[in-house]
């Protein structure tokens, strides 16, 4: 078995990580491959060059979003991924904006996606595309919802200072901790299912992102950053913030993690926050 994965990103190199570590042969592709911080059993390869890590591949994961001119993995190996002989298997890194908004009503894995971002439809002509060139491999579609995890979490935005509790009574957000990203993946290779198959990666518990902010203040026994209602705030978003905030939907993974056999790590916020906590202070 040998695994490429494709964008050796924040949740692409932790999966890397983990493969490697269960005895896995794995080739992380990468722009800009000398700056990956990975074990030196990891072969590192240049994106403008992978069409042996592909060739060689038996499962092939890909977490690259989709660029102005669509998924740029498929834009380059499209060809190399449809020939690849030994390839049995692949992963996409989707995301829960293919949904849409369903007024914070409840979404699951049988849901049709209907877009109503304009990086929710990018992501579904990704998932679309990454269909066609699976041909009959098994192929999984990862719908994430936010991520979270160990240098990307609550406790950053505090210690930055720039952190505000944006109010808006009932607007739940659903979110996933890395590592449990990792543990979806790692199951779902070991289990493959037809093409296109639907799994949803979000935790048990939708919840305001103010109240992950005050647990994260709790946890470091600091004040809660600032709270200013959603009305007050916007006019200071992003387009992409306020694209997340015109949406809302809960996101079932029930089905996912019957599929799979799995449970998720971190079933909510409080207990992610905890572990990264811990974490850190393990490292000092």
């Amino acid at each position: 078995m040998r695994l490429t994965v494709m964008g050796p990103g924040y949740c692409g190199a932790a999966v890397a990580r983990a493969a490697a570590a269960t005895g896995l042969a794995v080739v992380a592709v990468s722009r800009l491959p000398e700056r990956l911080a990975l074990p030196a059993e990891i072969e590192t390869v240049p994106f403008d060059r992978a069409e042996k890590a592909i060739a060689e591949a038996t499962h092939l994961l890909s977490t690259a979003p989709p660029g102005p001119t669509g998924d740029p993995v498929l834009a380059r190996y499209a060809e190399a991924i449809a020939a690849a002989p030994r390839l049995g298997w692949i992963g996409y890194i989707s995301s829960t904006s293919v949904y849409g908004d369903h007024a914070g009503a409840m979404v699951d894995e049988q849901t049709p996606p209907r877009p109503t971002s304009e990086r929710g439809a990018a992501r579904l002509a990704a998932e679309r595309a990454w269909m066609a060139a699976a041909g009959r491999r098994p192929l999984d579609l990862f719908r994430a919802a936010g991520i979270y995890g160990p240098g990307r979490s609550a406790f950053d935005q505090i210690r930055a200072g720039n952190a505000r509790r944006i109010l808006s009574p009932g607007h739940a957000f659903c979110r996933i901790h890395r590592d449990d990203i990792v543990r979806a993946v790692l199951a779902a290779m070991k289990a493959p299912g037809a093409c296109g198959r639907v799994l949803n990666l979000a935790d048990e518990e939708p919840a305001e992102s103010a109240a992950v902010l005050e647990e994260a203040a709790r946890l470091l026994g600091v004040p809660a950053p600032p709270a200013i209602p959603l009305a007050e705030a916007w006019p200071g978003l992003s387009a992409m913030a306020q694209s997340f905030w015109r949406e809302r939907r809960r996101v079932s993974s029930d089905m996912t993690r019957a599929m799979l056999g799995v449970e998720w790590r971190y079933p909510d916020f409080r207990a992610g926050l905890a572990a990264i906590l811990r974490e850190e202070i393990r490292k000092g």
